[in-house]
């Protein structure tokens, strides 16, 4: 099958769905105010609390809730066939993950950009905000612990990748001056920043950068992972605007154009996509698709990481309401690209079948590497791109939403740590610089306690990370629902989406409780136990909460 047809409907898709599906929902179901004052002005700081212009902020939302995952999810699923990869991430996208992430940061906004945890607090009660915020900090601890994993081997393989991958930072602290300081003409400031960033792109196979095999008994992937845990704690106690939202702006530029440029190709090239549409003979041990492709591609369709950035960085710059549309549901559709470019270099970037069957030998292979050939060979044929700077330009792009996703994750957090110090009146969890050590520290001993001198801990618990990433996100949901009746406004548009991502999660959940009891994985046994309970907790108290309005609301309309 040609793939341009894929392109062109998926794209299609989610066009309509921003333009249409989202306008309904942000006039009909939000009803986004513009007088409203947000938390940016009432609480403004100029530390986290920054009234932000919405491209900006939108390229910070975008770059911080896409990371690795939208590549590695849908490059993992297509070993079932593409088109239920497909599928999935465009209704998800439309139906799902727009709503989702655009309701997270409205139900923040509306509850003074608290996270949506301790939202639960008021909306739900205080026992479901305890049992929320345990969830979010595994999601957060597995994210940031893996995402290191992720960048440091992306950048052990590709050594071109790593002064294009740093120099994006520094190239970001001058936008952030330039912007802020300076007040510079944003188009100007834009141009100069990709420029740069792609200068960069080309000097990096020139300048590759190989650190010591060894250095103080540390193997090479554990460096980069200190490396980027101490970058990530420093960047978390920097004011937003220094780093954080230049950074992922300019980062958001570069990835779409890079995303641009894998269209164009796809478009001139006219790859044939050779894997099937929905695989007939999946290697053995491949588990069943059904319920596994709705956690094995989360970040692309809907993910319960996006409600934790939605609700706790972005709400707290949103200038005015009606940009909630814009950043929230615009940044689901961005990310939606970026999976769709997935499916389609994971499975039109080989030459023959049997060639991407070698790779596709079993369930968990393909991911980055799959996405990065493959979109090279496209890139390379398509646009006559030198294959060595179009594997630079993808794993780039790879290594720039990991890093701009950690950055986010720790900040996010040391959110967390504060807000437990608020809830739980520990004066020492609210200092910034404590809340910012506990949550780095929590992270490093993860990943060195479990994972010994090569620091990949993470990878312990990454098995329960699709499930419990996708329960957040149904229990997002739940409580955006929640709050939605109270209001008396219809509440379909978010019950029926959490209904079924809550039904496939909890299979899924159960699936891997008999996976890991039959291979002996106590601990892991014992932390899905852990989650299942809280989160079917979490959903009772919910259910409870959502009946009792009902019934005020029905009593309401009976009384007019």
């Amino acid at each position: 099958m040609s793939a341009i047809v894929i392109l062109l409907l998926g794209l299609a898709g989610m066009a309509l769905g921003y333009f249409i599906y989202s306008k309904f929902i942000a006039e009909r179901i939000f009803q986004l105010d513009p007088n409203f004052r947000t938390p940016a002005h009432e609480f403004e700081d100029g530390i986290d609390y920054v009234p932000t212009n919405r491209f900006i902020l939108w390229g910070h939302h975008f770059t911080s809730v896409a990371g690795a995952a939208p590549i590695v999810g849908p490059a993992i699923a297509v070993i079932w066939g593409w088109l239920p990869a497909f599928l999935w991430v465009i209704f998800g996208t439309i139906f799902f993950a727009g709503v989702h992430d655009a309701g997270a940061i409205w139900a923040s906004v509306r509850n003074r950009a608290r996270s949506i945890g301790a939202v639960t607090g008021d909306v739900i009660g205080p026992r479901a905000r305890s049992l929320f915020m345990i969830v979010i900090f595994l999601v957060l601890l597995m994210v940031n612990a893996v995402f290191a994993v992720v960048i440091s081997n992306l950048l052990i393989a590709n050594p071109s990748a790593v002064v294009p991958a740093w120099g994006a930072i520094i190239v970001a602290l001058i936008i952030g001056q330039l912007i802020y300081r300076r007040r510079a003409n944003l188009l100007t400031v834009s141009i100069i920043g990709v420029a740069a960033l792609y200068g960069l792109i080309l000097i990096g196979p020139q300048v590759p950068i190989v650190l010591p095999e060894t250095f103080l008994g540390l193997p090479q992937n554990a460096l980069w992972i200190v490396i980027l845990f101490t970058y990530a704690a420093i960047a978390s106690l920097l004011p937003v605007w220094v780093l954080l939202q230049p950074r992922d702006y300019i980062n958001g530029l570069q990835l779409f154009i890079g995303l641009g440029i894998v269209y164009a190709a796809i478009l001139i090239g006219n790859p044939t996509v050779v894997a099937p549409a929905i695989n007939p003979e999946v290697p053995a041990g491949t588990p069943s698709m059904l319920p596994l492709l709705f956690v094995t591609i989360a970040c692309g369709a809907i993910s319960g990481f996006h409600g934790l950035v939605s609700s706790g960085t972005t709400s707290k710059q949103i200038n005015n309401e009606q940009d909630v549309r814009f950043v929230g549901y615009f940044g689901a559709i961005g990310e939606g690209s970026l999976a769709l470019a997935a499916i389609l270099a994971t499975t039109a970037g080989f030459a023959t079948l049997a060639e991407w069957q070698a790779v596709y030998h079993a369930f968990g292979e393909g991911s980055v590497n799959a996405f990065v050939q493959g979109g090279a060979a496209i890139v390379a044929n398509g646009v006559g791109l030198p294959e060595s700077i179009a594997v630079t330009l993808l794993t780039v792009m790879a290594v720039l939403f990991a890093g701009t996703t950690m950055d986010t994750g720790i900040r996010l957090q040391r959110y967390i740590m504060q807000e437990w110090g608020t809830i739980y009146n520990v004066p020492t969890l609210k200092s910034i610089p404590i809340a910012t050590l506990v949550a780095v520290g929590s992270c490093v001993a993860l990943a060195f306690g479990a994972g010994g001198l090569d620091g990949s801990g993470g990878l312990l618990i990454w098995p329960l990370f699709g499930t419990t990433n996708q329960l957040l996100a149904g229990l997002t949901l739940l409580v955006i629902t929640v709050i939605i009746v109270r209001m008396a406004r219809p509440m379909w548009f978010t019950l029926l989406p959490l209904a079924f991502l809550l039904t496939m999660t909890t299979l899924a959940l159960l699936i891997q409780l008999v996976n890991f009891y039959n291979n002996g994985q106590w601990f892991l046994l014992f932390l899905d136990v852990v989650i299942l309970v809280a989160a079917i907790m979490v959903l009772l108290e919910c259910v409870g909460v959502l009946r009792k309005h009902l019934r005020e609301n029905a009593a309401t309309r009976t009384a007019e």
